[in-house]
């Protein structure tokens, strides 16, 4: 990405504020790690950008309530697209 480490904090805290997005999906767009998308939004924003910092901290509070929901959704939709999935309790 060519930025410093700030920069970048700054960058993927605004993304998430802005989108609402998971540390993953910001991950993803970034194409960065979870680790360092995570490490970037809770330590390093916090020193660089507070007021940032508490926005991101909202929505990963709100996307950490609703994960089990998120979870759930993808086991359902996993299950729904698989082709020979079996209804009858017989093993394949």
């Amino acid at each position: 990405m060519g930025f410093s480490v700030q920069e970048r904090a700054k960058l993927l805290g605004g993304y998430i504020a802005e989108t609402g997005a998971t540390v993953r999906q910001t991950a993803q767009v970034f194409a960065v790690s979870k680790s360092t998308v995570h490490a970037d939004v809770t330590q390093r924003l916090r020193r660089a950008d507070r007021d940032l910092y508490d926005r991101v901290r909202a929505v990963l509070d709100e996307n950490k309530r609703e994960r089990h929901i998120r979870g759930g959704n993808a086991t359902k939709a996993k299950f729904a697209r698989a082709p020979d999935a079996p209804d009858d309790g017989e093993e394949r």
